[in-house]
């Protein structure tokens, strides 16, 4: 028979008194139960909140919409051909935010605010939430500075100011897209920073957009927002929402912010397809 030696004990009384305070270190994590059309199911996930960034394999992420008895319903902000049904998925613990700041001037990004345009991370310090409850009425100045477009027979027949929203209406392929770039052209050296959300539009229409824009040293003060045609319709349905959260951190600095939304009918149709 083995005789127990006391300092034997002592090691073992020691090592247990070490690891008494270990702190146990738990993940709330689901699988998704069904997918399709950029819309996953996803049960195991109890402690979820509304809007909740959540991480799926393959670098997809997914925003939680709907919050049912027994399951989540979240859109995909990503290829949602890579998602299948058994897939595990985790918490981040954060709401869908956004970088905010002036690292973001000069730069094309997707609706996550992650770069697009092969120039390198994006820096920052800070970011902000895509939802958030707007400022009431009360609250807000009156609209007292004009805004001016560059183009004469506006200028002079529209007034625009500074805290005004303006829509503009027409036809396909009448020139509504110009008046608003000429719009972003004509800030230079006026201390307006510039933000241009496309929504739904082709590849090569913003590259040839961006390709302008630096043709006349307008991309210093503009940030493009593309979730084009071929990104899936919850990525066209966050864009308006990130682009204005950008520029509310400028507003907020006390800075003056031009957003354009090109276009709100490509988003309307999104937003359909991702609320149903």
């Amino acid at each position: 028979m083995k005789q127990i030696r006391p300092e034997e004990i002592s090691s073992l009384i020691k090592e247990q008194i070490k690891n008494y305070d270990q702190k146990i270190h738990s993940d709330d994590v689901g699988y998704v139960i069904s997918t399709g059309d950029g819309i996953a199911m996803v049960q195991g996930i109890d402690n979820a909140m509304s809007s909740e960034l959540l991480e799926l394999p393959h670098g997809v992420y997914g925003m939680v919409l709907n919050l049912e008895e027994d399951h989540i319903g979240i859109v995909l902000l990503g290829d949602d051909t890579l998602i299948k049904e058994g897939d595990e998925v985790r918490r981040t613990g954060r709401i869908v935010e956004v970088p905010v700041g002036d690292g973001l001037l000069g730069r094309v990004v997707n609706a996550l605010g992650q770069p697009i345009d092969n120039r390198g991370p994006i820096e920052y310090t800070k970011t902000r939430a895509v939802e958030r409850v707007a400022p009431g009425v009360m609250t807000r100045k009156g609209v007292n500075q004009p805004l001016m477009t560059g183009l004469k027979i506006i200028d002079s027949m529209i007034p625009i100011g500074k805290g005004q929203r303006e829509l503009i209406i027409g036809d396909r392929e009448t020139g509504k897209t110009a008046i608003a770039i000429d719009t972003i052209i004509n800030q230079k050296g006026k201390n307006v920073n510039c933000i241009y959300v496309a929504i739904g539009q082709k590849e090569s229409t913003v590259a040839r957009l961006v390709q302008k824009l630096r043709e006349h040293d307008a991309m210093e003060y503009t940030t493009i927002v593309n979730a084009s045609a071929s990104t899936s319709a919850p990525q066209q349905y966050l864009a308006p929402y990130a682009g204005c959260a950008m520029g509310e951190e400028w507003m907020e600095q006390g800075k003056d912010v031009l957003i354009v939304y090109d276009d709100l009918s490509k988003h309307a149709v999104a937003y359909r397809i991702t609320d149903h």
